[in-house]
């Protein structure tokens, strides 16, 4: 939902079960917090949510700085990523 600047997991029936938020300063993008919902933790939401937002942004073309510890966290893992991922704000041009 680019006008909330977040990344919404849903269920089939509508039933928020996480998000993502974000901001964006030029072709930078900044993921600030992940948050899943209690009931749906340790199902894959918050892993879900982040390969959804890191691909969106590797698809725009983006330089992303991961300030959620989670998604930081989940990157560690995700080496795929690596390209488009500053972890110091200093290089970030």
């Amino acid at each position: 939902m680019p006008d909330k600047e977040r990344f919404e997991a849903r269920d089939d029936e509508g039933t928020l079960l996480g998000v993502i938020t974000y901001q964006v300063t030029g072709n930078v993008i900044a993921y600030t917090h992940t948050k899943v919902e209690p009931e749906f933790e340790g199902h894959g939401v918050g892993g879900e949510l982040a390969r959804a937002a890191m691909e969106d942004a590797q698809g725009r073309g983006r330089t992303v700085v991961p300030i959620c510890p989670f998604l930081s966290s989940w990157l560690d893992e995700h080496h795929d990523y690596d390209k488009i991922v500053v972890r110091s704000h200093r290089r970030v041009k």
